[in-house]
């Protein structure tokens, strides 16, 4: 089985601010130019079952996608946002006290930033949705965030949630906005 991943477009929201799972909205021209791309992309099958985030910059996008494909609605799935930060969200990242920053780093998969969400949490929720999905065995598109198509990408050859968690959390940022990852799933993944 095969998850076509695509981040969601750029949003409104500054470059330097933590919007984790904050419902900020994607920039319109992105949206669009993000649809265009996708439309054109061969690596990504028409007709899939899509899948979304229930965030508006990745809701819309899965919206605009299923009606140019002609295909069902998509699948909003709370699983799918992205990490909360608590208190962190929506503050410039220059804000957050340096020692909070320092906490997180000592304990990627534990900690609560902004007394929010841990990332080993975020990845018990990402790791049932692929499970509920891998037992469907069909090829799927999920539009989401980049620290969900992290997760997911980390739990490719690892069995520990631990592990998973702290693997993801140490990734580079490096997945684009509107970007495709295809990712190669074991049917029954869990």
């Amino acid at each position: 089985m095969r998850l076509h991943l695509i981040r969601h477009p750029r949003t409104e929201a500054a470059a330097d601010v933590c919007y984790g799972s904050s419902d900020v909205a994607p920039l319109q021209a992105e949206l669009d130019a993000c649809l265009r791309a996708l439309l054109a992309d061969a690596a990504l099958p028409r007709g899939l079952p899509i899948y979304s985030s229930p965030l508006q910059r990745c809701a819309s996008l899965a919206r605009r996608l299923a009606e140019s494909w002609g295909a069902a609605a998509p699948v909003l799935d709370e699983r799918l946002a992205e990490m909360h930060f608590g208190a962190w969200e929506l503050r410039p990242w220059g804000e957050i006290p340096r020692r909070e920053v320092d906490d997180w780093a000592a304990d990627m998969a534990g900690y609560r930033p902004g007394r929010g969400e841990t990332v080993l949490e975020m990845a018990r929720r990402v790791l049932a949705f692929r499970d509920d999905v891998a037992v469907r065995g069909e090829d799927a598109c999920v539009i989401c965030h980049a620290g969900t198509i992290r997760l997911l990408m980390a739990a490719n050859g690892r069995g520990d949630l631990r592990d998973v968690a702290l693997a993801a959390a140490r990734a580079p940022a490096g997945i684009g906005y509107g970007q495709l990852v295809v990712l190669q799933v074991a049917s029954g993944a869990g």
